[in-house]
């Protein structure tokens, strides 16, 4: 079929996939994948240069943030828009089924991604604060 004025992405596979791009931005799908199973959850991540939309479309999802004040939990609502910070340590746990658009600057996957490890304490009250569906 010929492109004309209207393109069309999917993404079906587990993971991150950057599709849509633009000068500044770009939208992405993300898929669940085990590093959001709780037994893996280890480690934040944050973006120095660009705030980061997240917009969950399906399954359940529990985004979470930790910055000077500590930890903050939130359970997303499908169709919510849930923008972190630029500087901010997030990262998410959620159910197998889970499928999350991704707005951000162009290529911060590949150019502002910091990682750190979560220490006890952020794991602990993390793992005690989660709601009873991802336990």
């Amino acid at each position: 079929m010929k492109e004309r004025g209207l393109q069309v992405f999917t993404w079906n596979e587990t993971g991150y996939q950057p599709l849509v791009f633009s000068h500044d931005w770009q939208v992405a799908l993300l898929n669940w994948e085990p590093i959001f199973e709780l037994e893996k959850l280890g480690e934040v991540e944050r973006h120095n240069h660009t705030d980061e939309v997240f917009v969950l479309t399906r399954g359940k999802a529990v985004l979470f943030t930790v910055d000077t004040k500590g930890l903050q939990m939130e359970e997303m609502v499908p169709g919510a828009i849930y923008n972190v910070r630029q500087g901010v340590w997030h990262n998410l746990t959620s159910t197998r089924d889970a499928s999350w658009i991704i707005v951000e600057n162009r290529d911060t996957h590949l150019h502002d991604c910091e990682f750190r490890p979560l220490n006890a304490e952020e794991l602990s009250e993390l793992k005690v604060n989660l709601p009873a569906w991802v336990k």
